[in-house]
């Protein structure tokens, strides 16, 4: 799931909590693969302009967020993700 193919409702919203801030699409794009291939569904939130390749401040954050009841488990899986990339097995 992301922002691009639905709206959330502001009482959806405090299903979803942010797991992540990155100003990397493809970092954003690897951890949401990862994330639903263990059966966490993810939300991408960018406020980048597309067209406009500005990294300044909060426009070019993009937020990773999860919902409430999977944060720990998503947690987890960035934690081994992280430990394996140290390892240089990533």
């Amino acid at each position: 799931m992301t922002t691009d193919s639905f709206s959330l409702t502001l009482l959806q919203m405090d299903e979803w909590v942010e797991l992540l801030i990155t100003y990397d699409e493809v970092e954003a794009q690897i951890i949401k693969d990862i994330l639903e291939a263990e059966n966490v569904p993810v939300v991408i939130n960018s406020l980048k302009i597309r067209p406009y390749p500005v990294s300044i401040g909060r426009i070019g954050e993009i937020k990773i967020l999860v919902n409430r009841g999977n944060i720990e488990k998503a947690q987890e899986i960035l934690k081994i993700m992280k430990g394996s990339s140290e390892d240089g097995v990533i």
